[in-house]
């Protein structure tokens, strides 16, 4: 099933030109709709006697609804998905963001966000691995730098998990617009590693997906193993369930860490 409405999520006080560029993209490439969305949480100040003055919290709030109208505006002004946008929402909330974005979501098949860095306020970014979890959608995690959604080699990489069985279906439409398609896993039982991936090998071909099985001997969820895999073959977009408690170390395959799902390499397809 293709995708038919997008959901992106731009971050108040920070450049979306990367995240907004792929939505448009995916966009046009599957004649979807386009829903936006941005929250923000007032900053979250200390006082010395425990004082919040009546003022002080109506500039807080106009600092959060003058964000929102920015990143609102940031939004309108992009010209490649203006003729498909069916909604913009800006939520100001006490709530983590995470958690507002994640309800909206129910009206989307695909949900767009930035990638995570170190430096980003919490005040005014989802945290992504709450987002992952809670969304109940596939949720596609962009760069900063990206330009296009030009996935030419999709890498899945496989574990055989429910989470992981669950990405390989979001990511459907994806793969099927792929040049190439590559099933990776990584272990120290290959033979039984190689028999699950050629099962899913040849579940796709069903669909009309050729893809390319790539096993090597390593300790099952070597981040470093995967991410050899992805940039010898040029990966453009890697797919994998996420599972695990709600802690980014814990994310897919139990190991594998920021640096191969949330890095600046690439754009990543994660579900739960």
């Amino acid at each position: 099933m293709p995708y038919k409405t997008l959901m992106v999520h731009l971050d108040a006080g920070q450049p979306n030109a990367g995240v907004l560029a792929v939505t448009a993209a995916l966009a046009e490439r599957y004649s979807a709709s386009v829903i936006g969305i941005a929250a923000c949480e007032p900053v979250q100040i200390g006082y010395a006697e425990g004082d919040f003055s009546g003022a002080l919290a109506v500039a807080e709030r106009q600092v959060v609804d003058d964000e929102l109208k920015t990143v609102a505006a940031e939004f309108h002004a992009c010209e490649a998905i203006r003729g498909r946008v069916l909604d913009w929402r800006s939520i100001p909330t006490l709530e983590p963001i995470a958690h507002i974005v994640a309800v909206e979501a129910r009206c989307a098949d695909l949900l767009i966000t930035g990638a995570v860095t170190e430096a980003l306020d919490s005040t005014r970014h989802a945290d992504t691995g709450e987002l992952v979890i809670h969304a109940g959608r596939p949720v596609l995690i962009v760069p900063a730098h990206a330009t296009t959604a030009d996935f030419a080699t999709v890498m899945l990489a496989w574990a055989d998990t429910r989470e992981c069985r669950r990405a390989v279906v979001d990511a459907l439409p994806l793969l099927m617009n792929a040049d190439r398609v590559v099933l990776a896993g990584v272990g120290s039982d290959l033979s039984g590693i190689r028999a699950r991936i050629e099962d899913v090998r040849d579940w796709l071909g069903r669909h009309g997906i050729d893809a390319d099985v790539i096993v090597e001997h390593a300790l099952a969820g070597d981040a470093a193993a995967l991410a050899k895999i992805a940039d010898d073959n040029t990966v453009d977009l890697i797919v994998a369930g996420a599972y695990g408690h709600n802690r980014l170390a814990e994310w897919a395959f139990g190991g594998v860490t920021r640096s191969l799902l949330m890095g600046n390499a690439r754009c990543v397809l994660l579900s739960h």
